[in-house]
C-alpha cells in the first residue's frame, strides 16, 4: 500500500473586497453638468445689469463707481482661477469645485445685506472668486477627457450655455425687479448656487486620477506657470481669447446705460434686447461645431478675428455719427457678438491642446487673462462717457488688439493641425471616478 501523500490542492485566489462602482456618466450628462457649472459665472456677471441704474440711485453714487462692482467680480474671477487651477491639478477637480461654489453662495447672501457700495464691491470680488472654481474646473475637465477638434466641439456646446446665460440673465433680472429691488437678484443667485452645489456633490465624479496629479507647492506651481509663459503660441492664444472677451465685457459694462439712458428703454426692454444680441453669440458657437468638420480651429479663429475687427470698426463709426440710431448700433454689435462666438471655443481649444499635462494650470491662466483683461476693460466705457460711442470705441479697440496678437504672435498659419480624438487617458465614454466614501 502506497504511503505517498496526494499533492496539496491549489489555493484559490482571494476574492476581492467589494467596492463601490464608479460613476460613469455619458457625454450628454457630462456636458449638461459642465454647462450648469459654467452658467454660474455669466449669471453672476449679467443678472444684475438691469439694476445698475437703481444701485446708483440707492447708494447716491456715480455710474462709474457702480461699474467697478462689475470690475470687482471680474478681478475675483481672474485671481481666483490663478489659485484654483494649480490646486485642481494637485488635489483633483471635485474638492476645489465644491468649496468655490459654497463660497459663491455665502458671498451672494452677504450681498443681500450689504450696507454700502464699498462693501458691495468687496463681496462681488469674493463672489467672483467662488465663480472662478466653476470656470477653471469645467475647462480642465474638458481637457481631461478630450483634445483637439473633440475639445473644440464640446467647448462649442458649452458656449451654448455661455450664450444662453446672458440671454436669460438680464431678462430674469429685469423680471425680478418687478417684484423686488436689486438685492432680490442676489437671493436668486444664492439659490442657484445651492442647487448647483447639490447636483455637483452627487453627480460629478473625479476626472483626474491620483497618478496624474501635480504638486501644489509654490515652487512647482511657479515653474508650471513659467513653462506656460515660455510658450509663445499659448500666450498669444490666451491673449486673443482675452481681448475677444474684453470686447464682450465692454458691451456688458456699457449696455445698460447706453440702451436705458441714451435710447430710453426700461429694464424689461433692455433685458429682452440684451438677450436678442446673445442669440447671435449662441448661433455662432453652434455653427462652429458644424464648421469644425471641414475646417481647422486655427482657420476659424482667423476668420472670427478679422470679421470681428471689421464689424467693431463699423460700430464705432455709426455710433459716433449717430447714423441709424438704435438700429445702427445693434446691427454691427450683433455681428461682433457672432465673431466672438466663433473665436471663444477655438482659441481655448488650441491653447489647451498644447498643455494637457497641466490642464488645470493652463485653464487657470487662460481664464485669468480673459477675465483680467475684461476687468480692465469694464471701467473704460464709463470713463469715456457711458454712451454708444464709448462702447463702440472700447469694443473696436479690443477686437483690433485680438487680431494684432493673432497675426503677430500666434501666427496661425504656423500652427500644425491638432488631433481629433479623445486624449489617451480618456476613452470615448470615460469613466469618472467617484471619490465619495462608500456607503456601508
Amino acid at each position: 500500500m502506497s504511503t505517498r501523500k496526494a499533492p496539496p490542492l491549489p489555493t484559490p485566489p482571494a476574492t476581492p473586497a467589494p467596492t463601490t462602482a464608479p460613476a460613469t456618466p455619458g457625454r450628454a450628462r457630462t456636458a449638461l453638468l459642465l454647462g450648469a457649472l459654467i452658467a454660474l459665472g455669466p449669471l453672476t456677471i449679467d443678472m444684475y445689469l438691469p439694476a445698475l441704474p437703481g444701485i446708483v440711485t440707492e447708494f447716491a453714487t456715480t455710474s462709474s463707481t457702480v461699474q467697478l462692482t462689475l470690475t470687482g467680480t471680474l478681478i475675483g474671477l481672474a485671481l481666483g482661477q490663478l489659485f484654483i487651477g494649480p490646486l485642481a491639478d494637485a488635489v483633483g477637480r471635485r474638492k476645489p469645485l465644491l468649496i468655490g461654489t459654497a463660497l459663491h453662495v455665502v458671498a451672494s447672501l452677504l450681498i443681500v445685506v450689504a450696507p454700502t457700495i464699498a462693501v458691495l464691491g468687496v463681496l462681488r470680488v469674493l463672489q467672483g472668486v467662488g465663480s472662478a472654481a466653476g470656470a477653471v474646473v469645467a475647462m480642465a475637465v474638458v481637457r481631461d477627457l478630450f483634445t483637439g477638434r473633440a475639445a473644440a466641439t464640446l467647448l462649442s456646446r458649452l458656449m451654448l450655455v455661455m450664450g444662453a446665460a446672458p440671454v436669460l440673465a438680464p431678462t430674469l433680472g429685469g423680471e425680478l425687479l418687478r417684484v423686488a429691488d436689486w438685492r432680490g437678484v442676489f437671493v436668486a443667485l444664492a439659490v442657484y448656487g445651492l442647487v448647483i452645489l447639490g447636483v455637483l456633490f452627487f453627480a460629478l465624479g473625479e476626472t483626474l486620477p491620483p497618478e496624474r496629479r501635480r504638486s501644489a507647492a509654490v515652487g512647482p506651481t511657479l515653474q508650471a506657470y513659467g513653462a506656460l509663459l515660455r510658450d509663445r503660441a499659448y500666450v498669444g492664444l490666451i491673449l486673443v481669447a482675452g481681448f475677444a472677451m474684453a470686447g464682450m465685457f465692454g458691451y456688458v459694462s456699457g449696455s445698460s446705460f447706453v440702451f436705458q439712458q441714451e435710447f430710453g428703454l426700461d429694464a424689461q426692454q433692455f433685458g429682452l434686447l440684451f438677450g436678442a444680441g446673445a442669440i447671435f453669440l449662441i448661433g455662432a458657437t453652434q455653427a462652429n461645431a458644424a464648421l469644425l468638420r471641414r475646417f481647422e480651429p486655427r482657420q476659424l479663429l482667423l476668420v472670427a478675428s478679422v470679421s470681428g475687427t471689421v464689424a467693431a470698426a463699423v460700430l464705432a463709426v455709426l455710433a459716433g455719427t449717430g447714423t441709424g440710431g438704435l438700429v445702427g448700433v445693434l446691427v454691427p454689435l450683433w455681428a461682433v457678438l457672432a465673431s466672438v462666438g466663433l473665436a471663444l471655443p477655438n482659441a481655448p481649444a488650441l491653447a489647451l491642446s498644447r498643455h494637457g499635462e497641466r490642464a488645470g494650470t493652463a485653464a487657470a491662466l487662460l481664464g485669468a487673462v480673459q477675465f483680467g483683461v475684461g476687468a480692465l476693460t469694464s471701467p473704460v466705457v464709463g470713463l469715456l462717457g457711458n454712451d454708444a460711442l464709448a462702447m463702440g470705441l472700447t469694443i473696436a479697440g479690443a477686437q483690433a488688439l485680438a487680431l494684432t496678437v493673432l497675426l503677430a504672435v500666434v501666427r496661425p498659419w504656423s500652427l500644425g493641425d491638432i488631433d481629433e480624438g479623445p486624449t489617451p487617458v480618456a476613452a470615448a465614454e470615460p469613466e469618472l471616478v467617484d471619490e465619495r466614501p462608500a456607503v456601508a
